[in-house]
């Protein structure tokens, strides 16, 4: 397992196609160019996938409901594609979620993880207020340990980035980097994702990788609008940047980031750092149920 780890994440726009094999096309593209990088491992956004609905009627297409059902056929041939790129390369790369029917009938927000020699899915937790209104998208299957060549991964989907238990159950089980892959139409919501990835490294000192999407894609009635920037954070602490940001995209323009991450170096600050709010999250507990202890007799 490398210790020193390349890592590539995405400011990815949706585009429109003209056939699946443009698509394909772009794929192939974007994994080539972070692979010419050196980079090990990949990140891709949420959402992502949506792309896919240009290739759609225009009534399909402009109806939130009917174009979930209609993504469905082309799912398989999707992932087989990100699974070939990451076996091609020997890479490790979590590619653009995308809505997935269970045998219920029921959708849920899926993004798939690919290794060289294997692949399996994390399901968004805890859905916002669009994905479980007016789209329809519900809570999918447990959070997930997945132990790769490039280490010791957890997927945190957007808005579950946002709930600090969530990051902490994935570290106390090993994880030893978080993948935020985010969608967010707003200034506003960009900067929940960006504060909230950020306080996730601090409080459980590991690095988290966030990718969003960018850019305007107005025929879209599910993700028109896409503001962020890619990142990669880190505990602000001994041998890492003061602010806490190894890499942050300028603009929005499409593209990849590039860090270097040393592994072995995070994690040493749970031993040698300068605080060790990992080791300290247990001491919280004690002075909370003092508080409400002593606040309840008021």
């Amino acid at each position: 397992m490398a210790r020193t780890l390349e890592v590539a994440t995405a400011q990815y726009p949706i585009d429109t196609f003209a056939s699946f094999a443009e698509f394909e096309s772009k794929a192939t593209r974007w994994v080539q160019d972070a692979v010419n990088h050196g980079s090990q491992l990949l990140v891709l956004p949420e959402y992502g996938s949506m792309e896919l609905a240009s290739l759609l009627p225009d009534a399909v297409r402009d109806d939130l409901h009917a174009q979930l059902g209609a993504l469905q056929p082309m799912r398989d041939d999707v992932t087989a594609i990100w699974q070939r790129l990451a076996q091609r390369h020997g890479v490790t790369l979590l590619a653009p979620s995308m809505p997935w029917q269970l045998a219920d009938s029921s959708y849920v927000n899926r993004a798939w993880l690919f290794t060289p020699t294997g692949a399996d899915y994390q399901d968004k937790q805890i859905m916002t207020r669009f994905e479980s209104g007016p789209w329809g998208i519900s809570p999918g299957q447990d959070l997930k340990l997945f132990d790769t060549p490039a280490g010791r991964l957890g997927v945190l989907i957007c808005y579950d980035s946002e709930f600090p238990l969530l990051a902490r159950a994935l570290v106390e089980a090993g994880a030893e980097i978080l993948l935020v892959p985010s969608c967010t139409d707003t200034d506003a919501g960009y900067h929940r994702m960006r504060w909230c990835a950020q306080a996730r490294a601090i409080e459980q000192q590991v690095a988290v990788i966030h990718s969003p999407t960018v850019g305007e894609a107005l025929w879209s009635p599910a993700v028109d609008i896409n503001i962020g920037r890619a990142a990669v954070y880190t505990p602000c602490d001994h041998g890492f940047p003061p602010n806490g940001v190894l890499a942050l995209a300028s603009d929005s323009t499409p593209g990849w980031q590039f860090a270097r991450l040393d592994l072995e170096a995070i994690g040493e600050l749970r031993h040698s750092g300068q605080v060790n709010n990992h080791g300290d999250w247990s001491l919280q507990h004690e002075r909370l149920e003092r508080t409400v202890k002593r606040l309840s007799l008021k």
